[in-house]
């Protein structure tokens, strides 16, 4: 299928971002891709140009900055750049103790899991709304299903995007914009497209690779949206903290954590 709009994907540089590029490209989607390291992006979006008869744009911007969001969807109306698919991708944690942790560091965490998010969503959505296909892919992570004590601004950063793309989903059932919620567990750790190493030890066999998260998503925004937890094991993970009595699941994982 051809499209004269554009997927926008965050973070597209490396890991999800790239497996999302790659897939919409192979599918005919032009693409705005952001990053915020200049070099590893523009060289991706070279790639994407010379195997795919598609057209990319690449623009650097680091979206943890104040207010990043709304510059960037300001930029692309202002360009003429119609958004018919945005995939909020950017994101990343820290580990440790909430009270050891840069402060900065974890304003800066917080402003890019979640306030870009909600200041492209809002900005963009107007736009959004003209258009015959339109969708919102947000991806969050299993790690917003519970407290995670030593990860505690990230899982609750992760809860607040689960919570918000949830909620935003039903709002915009009757306007036709399909929104998925997409929380995967752990990822291969892959370098720029490189092949995935295989996981070793006790976490052996909850590894998934980028493609299987991506086709997972693109499978439920095909089917009109909703929550995807992709792989068993996630799944089961999920389901099993409600059995659990709320208040002894941040005790289970603060042990786990420290193992």
């Amino acid at each position: 299928m051809k499209h004269d709009g554009y997927a926008l994907i965050t973070g597209a540089s490396r890991g999800l971002g790239m497996g999302f590029a790659r897939a919409l490209a192979e599918r005919h989607c032009n693409l705005v891709l952001v990053a915020r390291s200049a070099e590893p992006l523009h060289a991706f979006a070279n790639e994407l140009r010379r195997s795919n008869p598609v057209a990319v744009i690449a623009i650097q911007l680091d979206l943890s900055a104040s207010g990043a969001g709304q510059i960037l969807a300001e930029q692309l109306t202002t360009g003429g750049v119609p958004i018919e698919l945005l995939v909020n991708n950017a994101g990343f944690g820290l580990r440790g103790e909430f009270r050891d942790l840069s402060l900065p560091r974890q304003l800066e965490m917080l402003r890019l899991n979640n306030q870009a998010i909600v200041e492209l969503t809002y900005s963009l959505l107007p736009g959004m709304l003209e258009r015959r296909q339109k969708g919102i892919i947000n991806i969050s992570s299993t790690a917003g299903f519970q407290p995670i004590p030593f990860a505690s601004a990230y899982s609750a950063s992760k809860a607040f995007l689960t919570a918000f793309s949830l909620a935003l989903e039903q709002e915009l059932r009757s306007s036709g914009v399909t929104v998925v919620t997409v929380c995967p567990g752990r990822l291969h750790n892959k370098q720029n497209g490189d092949s995935a190493q295989p996981a070793k030890g006790k976490w052996a066999g909850i590894y998934q690779t980028p493609e299987e998260v991506v086709d997972d998503a693109l499978r439920v925004l095909a089917n009109g949206g909703g929550l995807t937890v992709p792989g068993a094991l996630n799944k089961f993970s999920v389901f099993a903290q409600r059995l659990i009595p709320r208040k002894l699941v941040p005790r289970l994982v603060a042990k786990m954590s420290k193992a």
